[in-house]
């Protein structure tokens, strides 16, 4: 059954060749040409959640990273490394942090249950929560505390990622760059916005802002 599975994925992608090459014939030979993708997404590597698909975005199009609840670490070099090229080389306008409800990640983060090595990655959501706690604990809905939970996190995360050396030399160096704040929900298939949005160093608090 496994081996059926698996032949058939070589199947779909043969089926989705020619379902591009019948709109367009000319399709692949544009996207080797290179890519100047106006969007980096740090989302989470949920298989719920494909970035392309969920914001009706073609190939070329979105630059995408994921990892365990759409986390932006300081000291994650693949993170850094996406963010660097993403930023820098290719000179993304906007770069959004999309979380989702029902994180599993988030869920991790809120009981104490030993999983394995992940237990060193959940720790830095369970900063969040320790941040946020006085919140958090004083929603007594289960569902409704896990939920916000979810939008607090990408919340740190936007924070986070305006506080990298790699963007504020991007609006030191007037680079037009806006980052941005999303949680999906995978039972109804719509985004919201958190309306947590940074486009210049100016709006982090002075102790953030970074002197070049």
């Amino acid at each position: 059954m496994e081996n059926i599975f698996y032949k058939q994925l070589l199947e779909n992608n043969k089926e989705w060749v020619q379902s591009k090459l019948d709109l367009d014939p000319d399709f692949f030979n544009k996207l080797a040409h290179g890519q100047q993708p106006p969007v980096l997404w740090i989302g989470c590597a949920d298989s719920r959640v494909p970035a392309n698909e969920i914001i009706g975005a073609q190939p070329g199009e979105v630059f995408v990273h994921r990892n365990i609840a759409n986390m932006v670490i300081h000291s994650d070099m693949n993170m850094l490394s996406v963010l660097d090229y993403a930023v820098n080389a290719l000179k993304v306008k906007h770069v959004i942090v999309c979380g989702h409800y029902g994180c599993g990640g988030i869920a991790a983060a809120m009981g104490n249950q030993h999983i394995g090595i992940i237990d060193n990655w959940i720790r830095h959501i369970k900063d969040v929560y320790r941040f946020h706690n006085k919140e958090l604990d004083a929603i007594e809905n289960q569902k409704k505390r896990f939920n916000r939970f979810v939008e607090l996190n990408v919340v740190e995360q936007v924070f986070d990622l305006a506080k990298t050396s790699i963007v504020q030399n991007a609006w030191e160096n007037k680079q037009p760059l806006h980052i941005h704040g999303w949680v999906y929900g995978i039972d109804s298939g719509l985004i919201k916005d958190l309306n947590v949005n940074f486009k210049s160093n100016d709006e982090l608090d002075e102790v953030y802002q970074l002197k070049f």
